[in-house]
């Protein structure tokens, strides 16, 4: 086991909380970012200087690159960066307020990308390191209910994919995480949603208002085991482009990948015939 120094925005709880709690008692260090002050000052007096906390929202983009600035200042070499900090936003396109789309679009996605960005010059310098990002099943398979958290996580799977290769040439690496359900705070106290319509009650997009309305929703995730998955995984060369975690992550990635082939391939002849 290789002792190593990372970087995870959004400690104070989740997967973020699971994964600085066992790198920590494995003794590596660890810079974490919390949106709450006080949400992770136990980490900080258990660990002491091996634990480094800062205060960030990261819809406040230009605070982003100060924070991750400071991190690479004081420690030195950071190994692998965690774009961890985000939150589902549930309800049918129109259920939700224009407020609602602009965080949600704002900290999933831009907040993901301004964290990677804010990484790359130092990862550059140091000759390397792993971008790890929490992405989501939803960033690959889709479901009504969840149009906006899609939009965010799919953006996500593209910037990073396309990061990948760009950060290859400097000894670069990226890793997507596609976790399904979990037990975390995701589906309940971080869960955001819209305002229900009538005209979609009985549709495929109502799927979403058991969350809300705290009816018992199977999930099958451990996030202690999904967080000790993600942490073997920087061990691993090369880097996996996409971590699959969970039998129901595993199940949705692979009927959407399926879908989308079946509807592409009959269509390559068609495809052919608009060339110049």
């Amino acid at each position: 086991m290789t002792t190593r120094t990372w970087f995870i925005t959004g400690v104070n709880s989740g997967f973020g909380r699971q994964l600085a709690e066992q790198l920590l008692a494995r003794g590596d260090r660890v810079a974490g970012t919390v949106r709450r002050e006080g949400s992770a000052d136990d980490l900080r007096d258990a660990h002491g200087d091996r634990f480094r906390l800062a205060h960030l929202d990261v819809t406040d983009l230009p605070r982003i690159r100060e924070v991750v600035d400071a991190a690479f200042a004081d420690l030195g070499r950071i190994d692998v960066v965690v774009v961890n900090a985000g939150y589902g936003l549930f309800g049918a396109a129109e259920e939700v307020s224009d407020e609602q789309v602009l965080h949600q679009i704002t900290t999933n996605l831009l907040g993901s990308i301004q964290t990677a960005r804010a990484a790359l010059p130092h990862l550059r310098a140091q000759g390397g390191g792993r971008l790890i990002s929490i992405s989501s099943v939803a960033g690959i398979a889709a479901h009504a209910g969840a149009s906006l958290y899609h939009a965010s996580k799919w953006g996500v799977e593209g910037f990073f994919e396309a990061l990948s290769q760009e950060v290859a040439p400097f000894g670069g690496e990226v890793t997507l995480v596609e976790p399904g359900g979990a037990r975390t705070a995701f589906a309940g106290s971080s869960l955001r949603t819209g305002e229900p319509l009538a005209a979609y009650d009985g549709t495929p997009a109502a799927f979403v208002r058991g969350f809300r309305e705290g009816a018992p929703i199977p999930i099958v995730g451990d996030p202690v085991k999904i967080a000790a998955r993600v942490i073997e995984s920087a061990e691993q060369r090369p880097a996996p482009l996409r971590l699959v975690l969970g039998s129901d992550s595993y199940r949705a990635v692979t009927a959407s990948l399926r879908a989308r082939l079946a509807q592409v391939v009959p269509q390559e002849a068609s495809a052919a015939g608009t060339d110049a």
